[in-house]
């Protein structure tokens, strides 16, 4: 009798240890749930920023058989040019690199018919300038080069025109972030409360990449030949969820 009783205290030990190891286990599983309660939003801040710095390639091109001849055009092209950009305040200093590029069509290995003009000599004026409103300006007036007998050229598809970009990013950055986080926090706090939770704080956080996008979206309009521009930011948080 004695061994039985023993026996039976042991086992009811036993299931005792095995209970009460499952609720400790159970206990822990639980807040391991619980502490994976989170919910992911996401939000967004955008800024209407103007460019602060124009970019401009002007091409000139002239053609012909006789290469002190072209070379002597786009050496009074160039003049044309400058005096142009002079009239519409665009001097000397804006003017931060000269390229030049010569194509001989009878020196093409692979060169099928007869060439009308033997050279193609273009040269490019890169002008540089923070006052995109006048470069602007100037871009609208081209047609006095044309009158002048310049051919104006450029690159295919892409035209001469100027490219505006927007170099400060870091003086919006800090106050769009901000901004953001405020509108993740709102979307997450609405998401706690239509789910009978309290909103925790931030478990995990990406702030996204900036985007420089143009105002006026069309088809064939980039970016770059916007002066006004739009700057964006998504980021995506993960707010705790807690009971």
């Amino acid at each position: 009798m004695i061994g039985n009783r023993t026996a039976l205290a042991a086992a009811a030990l036993l299931a005792a240890g095995i209970a009460v190891a499952g609720w400790a286990a159970g206990r822990e599983v639980a807040q391991v749930r619980l502490a994976d309660r989170f919910v992911t939003v996401k939000g967004s801040a955008e800024r209407e920023v103007k460019a602060n710095l124009a970019l401009w390639p002007l091409r000139y091109v002239a053609t012909g058989d006789d290469l002190s001849a072209v070379q002597a055009k786009t050496a009074a092209d160039e003049k044309a040019v400058l005096a142009f950009l002079e009239r519409h305040g665009l001097g000397a200093d804006a003017v931060v690199s000269r390229s030049i590029d010569l194509v001989d069509l009878l020196a093409q290995a692979y060169r099928q018919g007869p060439a009308d003009q033997r050279y193609i000599l273009t040269r490019t004026l890169m002008i540089r300038s923070p006052d995109v409103d006048r470069v602007d300006r100037a871009s609208q007036t081209l047609a006095e080069l044309l009158d002048q007998g310049v051919t104006l050229g450029g690159e295919p598809g892409m035209g001469s025109g100027p490219n505006y970009l927007f170099t400060r990013l870091n003086d919006v950055k800090t106050e769009m972030i901000a901004e953001a986080t405020a509108k993740a926090r709102e979307a997450a706090a609405q998401f706690a409360t239509d789910s009978g939770a309290t909103l925790g704080g931030i478990r995990r956080a990406n702030q996204g990449l900036f985007q420089i996008l143009a105002r006026d979206e069309a088809p064939g309009i980039m970016e770059s030949r916007q002066i006004d521009k739009i700057v964006r930011v998504v980021s995506t948080l993960d707010w705790e969820l807690v009971d």
